[in-house]
């Protein structure tokens, strides 16, 4: 990996609970941003208190609604995390995944959910 740009998510919200929504979409901003420049990018969740993944669903798991697998597995490395948060990391990610795989089908079957639940 050419050199990489870190990006820490504590100094970066100004927190250490990545709890929020809007706090994901910075971090997600970000990383569009360098990686829409050509940038490697760490993520560095080093000082991290709390993580859940609607955190993690917005600012990585939107990352493979604009880029490839191939070139968020190249070019995005996370470090800082525990072994648990590893796994809710991959689970989001492998969400996320299969939802931009098929987010048409996803997004249908979510409003005929809602569209039952209306009735």
């Amino acid at each position: 990996m050419d050199k990489a740009i870190t990006v820490k998510v504590v100094e970066l919200i100004g927190s250490p609970l990545c709890i929020s929504s809007d706090d994901g979409q910075k971090v997600f901003d970000k990383l569009k941003e360098l990686l829409s420049a050509g940038k490697n990018v760490v993520i560095s969740f080093e000082r991290v208190d709390m993580l859940i993944s609607l955190f993690l669903n917005v600012a990585i798991g939107q990352l493979y609604g604009s880029f490839s697998e191939d070139e968020v597995k190249a070019r995005v490395e996370v470090i800082g995390l525990s072994e648990e948060d590893m796994v809710l990391l991959k689970r989001v990610i492998d969400n996320a995944k299969r939802y931009f795989a098929n987010s048409k089908s996803y997004d249908e079957a979510w409003l005929s959910e809602e569209d039952e639940d209306e009735h």
